[in-house]
């Protein structure tokens, strides 16, 4: 026995039959309903300039990222700034690197140079941020000063932290970004640019960094050093949630302006619990990791590639961050404006 055919008119009276797809129907329906939109001046490109090199350098595990010459460095800044991002974040490869990465506060140490550069060049139309680790320039590979036992010393990292952080913000850096998680070092920084005639200066603190398997690649760009060891006894342990609002809680109380979650992707629920618990700008970090996924996957044709890196940078605006660090962003405000 068969059921008669349900009215067309009927059924569109009916509650049950509500249809969403009607505001779904055009591109431009879509974009009119959408909840959550990525807009250029959300993005921030890290960059990695190199000193002693003549021509930009591949990174393998990153196709489409390089390591900049400071000439190369500054035509890609005026390509951002073209494209209407809100701003870079600058991490440095010295020649020489030592236990206390003396380059990274060195007046002529290549992120530095690169500062003074960038803002005689862009003046305020790009936003520079200063990553402040030292990771990068130090011969053991981690991110402060290590003991004869090969742990990191907190406290006397701090002294160096303070040191970089005047060094960068005389350089031009718009904002200072630190990144090794170190206890206390939010206040440390603070200190230091305020004694230094700073105090305008603000910081976005790495505050939930985890330890997480997504850099590898950062590692090659940065030339870590490859017995950088286990970072795990200062990075955030993964299974850890309540633990990142502690630590967001703590870098405010010590002066922090806007923070951090790195990475974006796999921790987009810590994304929102931050989002929803502050009310300071909060950024993530689609880490290295992230984009070579991606980027591999597209090389294989096994996922279409420029509907991935929006839908990734949507999922994280949609998380709850407000700035999302992306190294797609250049190439994602031009997908966008078109």
């Amino acid at each position: 026995m068969t059921s008669a055919p349900v009215d067309p008119a009927q059924r569109g009276a009916d509650p049950g039959f509500a249809r969403g797809r009607r505001l779904r129907s055009t591109p431009a329906l879509r974009r009119l309903t959408a909840q959550t939109r990525v807009a250029p001046a959300d993005l921030v490109l890290p960059v990695f300039v190199k000193q002693g090199i003549s021509e930009p350098v591949p990174i393998g595990s990153m196709p489409g990222v390089v390591q900049h010459t400071p000439d190369s460095l500054r035509k890609a800044a005026h390509e951002a700034a073209e494209a209407g991002i809100g701003g870079l974040v600058l991490f440095g490869i010295p020649s020489d690197k030592d236990a206390v990465g003396s380059q990274a506060d060195a007046a002529d140490g290549i992120v530095n140079v690169a500062l003074r550069q960038l803002r005689d060049d862009l003046g305020d139309e790009l936003v520079l941020i200063a990553d402040l680790c030292l990771c990068e320039y130090t011969d053991h590979g981690h991110c402060g000063v290590v003991t004869p036992a090969g742990l990191v010393d907190n406290d006397p990292t701090l002294d160096r932290y303070a040191a970089v952080a005047i060094a960068q913000a005389q350089a031009g850096a718009h904002v200072i970004a630190p990144s090794g998680m170190m206890d206390g070092q939010v206040a440390a920084i603070r200190r230091a640019l305020d004694s230094r005639a700073f105090p305008e200066t603000p910081i976005l603190a790495y505050a939930a960094k985890y330890a997480s398997g997504f850099y590898g690649p950062f590692r090659e760009a940065a030339e870590g050093a490859p017995q950088f060891g286990d970072r795990s006894t200062y990075q955030m342990d993964p299974p850890n949630a309540d633990e990142a609002l502690r630590e967001v809680r703590q870098d405010l109380a010590e002066g922090a302006d806007a923070v951090m979650v790195k990475p974006a992707l796999p921790y987009l629920d810590i994304v929102a619990r931050v989002a929803d618990a502050v009310d300071v700008p909060v950024s993530a970090y689609q880490v290295s990791g992230e984009y070579a996924m991606v980027e591999a996957a597209a090389a294989n044709g096994w996922i279409d590639r420029e509907r991935a890196i929006l839908e990734t940078l949507t999922a994280i605006r949609r998380a709850g961050a407000g700035q999302v660090l992306t190294y797609w962003a250049v190439e994602a405000a031009r997908l966008l404006r078109r």
